[in-house]
Parts: structure tokens; C-alpha cells; sequence
């Protein structure tokens, strides 16, 4: 079955997420005929499963910080932003009736911490714009002829539009649509794309079986993790983490995992610090490890003199051994302080929360359409730029669906 869309004017949107919406409703709202292509049974499926953990739409960062958590993208994104910032967000969010607030990590929420009363709203709004959403439509490539492909419950067909915007997420939520199956077909039409890798991941580490079976799913608050940068430079930051049957994640581990899949990707190693007495120096902890121990063991010791117990007392044996208690007390409180962990490696892909890599910025214009395809924009995480968590992701990506609906409409003005 093959539809040839020939009206003039009229845009392909292949990807129903933040990015993908905002597209649409950015070219429909400049009076162009817009048709929304979702791989799956209804649009923003992964929005709705960040629902599940309140919903982090933004944060409320000062705008140079905010920007800044772009890293090597933090110029191109920040011009995204100065278009449609975290403030613009909350304001769109508002027409919909959806309140928000500011929690205590600077995190913006909606005030009832759900997803679905948004989409759903969205959703319809663009339905009675004229926005048309076909569902189970998985884009496969492009025909002989330049037709898009798409895969439908009826079969194969192919789809012709004036313009085109791919916003097809990354790789890190198959089940979810973001699957990372687009990068075949452009790259097989020589479309420059970065690697997609892990991005707000877990490592693993490589634990004992007596430690895992254990400790797997035991929080570590607080503690304060020292790496190093890629340029060499020293950096710590205080949070939480999780330990894992097979290593270390949470928001902390999250906020510097760009770092740390890189050193290993250049290095084939790194290692991770971890203060487990945020708020005791050095010399502090080893005042109190050289009080008589009045025959109590180690562990006891830990308990009583340093307040240490549960899974941070079994972390300190896990890395220094059983007879941790026989070492010199000098090197049990530096690695108290700084407690080494060798990371072996991120998450599998399908895992983790978002991905670096993709579409390069530098294959696009400032509009983000593709420099070697006319007519064909890219938006949302499928383009090469990453963020941590903390609403950095979902601002950039309703941005950058903004900054590609407004480069459609105006190519379209002078095409």
C-alpha cells in the first residue's frame, strides 16, 4: 500500500515523544498540514513512565548553570534554551492547567507529580488542531524514490511530505519505542552519527557473591564521590547512591557517569572514590579508631566510635578484606575517606536512563536540518548532546522539538 501525501505544505513528524510533539504543535500552529508518525500504540510512552517518578520537567537552576550541564553541547543546547527555557516550559505547562513547584534539589515538578493529565491534555489539543496521529507506525528508512517507509499493522507503506522532522529518542528504552533502530537506515545514507553509549548509568563493579546476594538494593547516604575529570582535574560531589547486584547507580553515580564512561573508554579503566564519613576529616576518624577497643571487634568499633554500620561497614570490608581490622589503622581511615572502587564498566544500553551519541550536531545547521538532506530536521535525543537527570533532558528535548519546528516552517517559507 503506498499514500502519496502531495498537498503542498505538509510535514511528516516520526516520533511521538516531547521532542516529536512540539514539533508538531510548532508547525501546525504556522498553518501547515501535519501528520505524526508513532512506532508505538499512542504517543509519549516514555514521558508517561517519568511520570511514575513525579515527573521531572525541569529544574530551576540559574540559566547559566542550567546551560552549563550541557557540557561540550552547552552552546549549541543554550541557544535552544534561549528560546524556550525552563521558565517557558513551566508556563506551557500551565496552559494546561498543570501547576508546578520547586522541591528541594531545585527539581521542578507538576504539583500532583503525574504525567498522563499533561500528555492527555497535549494530546488532545493537537488533535483539535488538526494535528493527525497515526499510531503503530514504525519508520524503517526511505525507498528508492526518497518516500519514507513505514511499517504498519496493514504492511509496508511509504509516506511523501514537503518536510520531515525524525525525533525517534535514543536506545535506552526499547520496550518503550526508544530502541536506537533508526541509526541503520541514516547511517546507510551517510548521515553522521556518533556512537550511541550509555548516559545516567550504572557501572559495574564486579562484587563478591557474599556482598551482592547481601547488600543489592541498599542505599548509601550520604557519601561524597572524588573522581577525576576527562582534563585531569579533581572533582567531588556529595549525594546518594544504590548498590546493585552487580555494582553502583543512583542520582549520584548518574551525575558523573559522562565522566566515568569516558575515562574507561580512553583509559580501559577508572576508579571512583567514595567518602564514607561526609563531615569527619581524616584525622578525626583516625582519633577515633586509636581509642582502646576494650576487646569489641572491628565491626563494633565501626558501630560505636564512627557511627558506621549496615552497608557501609560491609562496603569497607567488601574492598579491604575481611581482616580489614588488622590493617594499619592509617590506612583504614584514608580508605574511609577514600574508599576505592574500580568500575568495569556502564550498564548495557537498554538499561540505563538516556544515551549519548547520535546525530551529530555538526552534520546540521542551526536549525537542526540535516546539511546533505533539505528538508529533513532532527530534534530530541536522538541528536549527539547529553545531560544528567534533574529535568536538564526533558527541557532540552521540548526545545530542541521547538528550534526544529520553527527551522520546518521556515525553509518551507522559502522553499
Amino acid at each position: 500500500m503506498s499514500i502519496a501525501l502531495t498537498t503542498p505544505r505538509r510535514v511528516a513528524i516520526i516520533g511521538g515523544g516531547p521532542a516529536g510533539l512540539m514539533a508538531a504543535e510548532t508547525v501546525r500552529a504556522a498553518g501547515h498540514a501535519v501528520d505524526l508518525y508513532e512506532a508505538k500504540g499512542s504517543p509519549g510512552r516514555k514521558f508517561l513512565i517519568a511520570g511514575k517518578g513525579g515527573l521531572n520537567l525541569t529544574h530551576s537552576d540559574a540559566p547559566d548553570v542550567f546551560v552549563s550541564r550541557y557540557r561540550e553541547r552547552a552552546e549549541a543546547v543554550g541557544g535552544w534554551l534561549a528560546d524556550f527555557d525552563a521558565q517557558a516550559l513551566r508556563a506551557w505547562a500551565l496552559e494546561f492547567g498543570v501547576e508546578t513547584y520547586v522541591g528541594s534539589s531545585g527539581r521542578v515538578f507538576p504539583v500532583d507529580r503525574k504525567a498522563a493529565p499533561l500528555l492527555r491534555g497535549w494530546v488532545r489539543r493537537l488533535k483539535e488542531q488538526g494535528v493527525r496521529f497515526h499510531v503503530q507506525h514504525r519508520w524503517t528508512g526511505w525507498d528508492d524514490a526518497g518516500a519514507l517507509r513505514l511499517q504498519t499493522p496493514d504492511g509496508e507503506t511509504t509516506v511523501t511530505a514537503d518536510a520531515v522532522v525524525f525525533a525517534l529518542g535514543g536506545g535506552s528504552w526499547p520496550e518503550l519505542g526508544s530502541d536506537g533502530a533508526w541509526v541503520a537506515p541514516m547511517a546507510a545514507t551517510r548521515i553522521d552519527i556518533a556512537p550511541l553509549q550509555p548516559a545516567n548509568c550504572g557501572f559495574d563493579i564486579g562484587w563478591t557473591p557474599y556482598f551482592s546476594e547481601r547488600q543489592a538494593g541498599a542505599p548509601l547516604k550520604p557519601v561524597v564521590a572524588h573522581w577525576t575529570d576527562l582534563k585531569g582535574e579533581p572533582r567531588s560531589l556529595q549525594g546518594e547512591c544504590v548498590i546493585t547486584a552487580t555494582g553502583i547507580e543512583g542520582s549520584l553515580i548518574y551525575a558523573l557517569s559522562a565522566d566515568l564512561r569516558d575515562h574507561l573508554a580512553r583509559d580501559g579503566q577508572v576508579e571512583l572514590q567514595l567518602d564514607l564519613l561526609p563531615g569527619q576529616t581524616e584525622a578525626q576518624v583516625l582519633e577515633k579508631l586509636q581509642k582502646p577497643r576494650q576487646g569489641r571487634s572491628f565491626g563494633e568499633v565501626l558501630r560505636r566510635q564512627l557511627g558506621l554500620t549496615g552497608v557501609k561497614s560491609a562496603l569497607l570490608f567488601e574492598v579491604l578484606g575481611r581482616e580489614a581490622g588488622q590493617l594499619p589503622l592509617e590506612q583504614i581511615a584514608h580508605a574511609l575517606k577514600r574508599l576505592p572502587l574500580a568500575l568495569q564498566r556502564p550498564r548495557p544500553i537498554d538499561e540505563v536512563i538516556s544515551t549519548a551519541g547520535g546525530v551529530r550536531l555538526e552534520a546540521m545547521d542551526a536549525q537542526l536540518m540535516l546539511r546533505d538532506r533539505p528538508g529533513t530536521f532532527c530534534a530530541g535525543e536522538m541528536l549527539d548532546w547529553e545531560a544528567p537527570t534533574g529535568g536538564y533532558l526533558l527541557t532540552a528535548c521540548y526545545a530542541s522539538g521547538l528550534r526544529a519546528g520553527r527551522g520546518v516552517v521556515a525553509w518551507l517559507a522559502r522553499a
